[in-house]
């Protein structure tokens, strides 16, 4: 489909060859300026022969070029995952939050139909038979992990969060059979953490990871939740991406609570209640004066 078409040029950027791998690099760095190149333009500016310009559009299910630009367009119109790519200087309020919530909905749907639902029940597997969980991140990644102990507290075991790089390789180093390590970072690229997810692995900890597909984090987790938005974050601040990762601590926790089963219900239950008083009457209103 072609609000696909940037996410497929980014997944599929490795399997190219050489030449078609530069038209893919060419587009991708201002998708918007590429709509309006003339393929011989494309060609000169990828260092490339005009039917390879014109194979690498075919291998995208375009007719030839002038159709691989329509396409093009439609992805860009249509809300592309690249969120602060998609908004322009001049957008006005209404414009910019549409693109966002727009982008947000899109790398979700995208997110939700890539899923594996096999590593989140193996997933499920180690975080229910945890001693002890700790959850590491790092920038917008950390504040993932916050949301995961705020989560993951409820199940009666020990749990915190970690977003202190010293903090989290001296729990890793102290770390024992039984204990699980969930490692939040979009790119996995991130050197400390890929550091820290060996050191904890080493330690004899079960490593998780929640990260891209093939990444040098990835290699070194026990099982990984694969999050694969093409958000450029080495350039851009973090959005869709953050939203993903929520969303699948949410699942997990999910997983673990029905895990649980009906006799644990009294104990979330408990918590819920223990809130109660800490809130206004939803029918009344605060006597501020």
């Amino acid at each position: 489909m072609a609000h696909d078409l940037l996410d497929r040029l980014r997944q599929r950027l490795e399997e190219l060859n050489r030449s078609e791998r530069k038209v893919a690099n060419v587009i991708l760095a201002d998708p918007g300026a590429a709509t309006s190149l003339s393929i011989a333009s494309l060609a000169q500016a990828a260092s490339v022969s005009e039917p390879t310009v014109n194979r690498f559009c075919r291998s995208f299910s375009a007719k030839g070029f002038p159709d691989f630009k329509i396409k093009l367009a439609q992805s860009l119109a249509g809300g592309t995952p690249y969120v602060t790519r998609a908004v322009e200087p001049n957008d006005d309020a209404s414009q910019y939050t549409q693109k966002i919530f727009g982008a947000t909905i899109a790398a979700l749907d995208d997110a939700r139909r890539a899923v594996d639902a096999q590593a989140v029940e193996r997933m499920v597997d180690y975080l229910i038979q945890a001693k002890q969980i700790h959850f590491f991140g790092l920038g917008a990644s950390g504040a993932v992990a916050q949301d995961a102990q705020h989560k993951f507290f409820r199940f009666n075991l020990p749990v915190m969060a970690y977003v202190d790089v010293l903090m989290q390789r001296m729990v890793a180093a102290a770390c024992h059979t039984g204990d699980v390590v969930v490692v939040i970072s979009y790119t996995g690229r991130t050197r400390e953490l890929v550091d820290i997810a060996r050191l904890a692995r080493e330690s004899g900890a079960v490593v998780l990871g929640i990260t891209a597909p093939g990444s040098p984090l990835a290699f070194e987790c026990t099982a990984t939740l694969d999050v694969a938005t093409p958000e450029d974050t080495d350039h851009y601040m973090p959005m869709t991406s953050r939203m993903i990762q929520l969303t699948l601590i949410d699942a997990l926790a999910t997983g673990v609570t029905l895990r649980r089963g009906e006799d644990f219900l009294p104990h979330l239950k408990k918590i819920k209640d223990s809130l109660r008083d800490t809130r206004f009457p939803a029918e009344k209103k605060p006597d501020l004066s």
